[in-house]
């Protein structure tokens, strides 16, 4: 019998082995002078944009959901300095963690509330006949 959290772990694996497959490639294929793996290195970022996603949904447990969030928060803030969107570069963007940890402060009871298990009040008890 498969648990949400088996599903969720083999789906978390199932990502980071596609993630590497593509890194091992690029890789590859810069190395075989196919491809200038140099000129997208600014990109790179994006990955952990998409692990982040991989760990909010579905997960288990409120936690790794918040991680998520954080790792997503990341990749895309690398992303804009790397790229200077919105004129963000390291040295203007850092407040940006500040507000982020404030909205995280906020939220964080909500999500606690939304996410958590049934508790087991709501959940019908098994009786055994022995």
């Amino acid at each position: 019998m498969h648990t949400d959290e088996d599903a969720y772990r083999s789906r978390k694996q199932a990502v980071w082995g596609i993630l590497m497959i593509v890194i091992g490639t690029v890789i590859l294929l810069d190395r075989l002078d196919y491809i200038d793996a140099g000129a997208y290195w600014r990109y790179t970022p994006l990955l952990l944009v998409i692990v982040g996603i991989n760990q909010a949904i579905g997960s288990p447990a409120v936690r790794e959901f918040g991680n998520g969030l954080w790792t997503i928060f990341i990749g895309l803030w690398l992303f804009a300095c790397f790229t200077h969107l919105f004129g963000l570069n390291f040295r203007n963007s850092w407040p940006l963690f500040l507000l982020a940890w404030g909205v995280k402060l906020l939220c964080q009871p909500l999500l606690e509330r939304r996410l958590a298990p049934p508790s087991s009040a709501h959940r019908p008890e098994h009786k055994h006949e022995g």
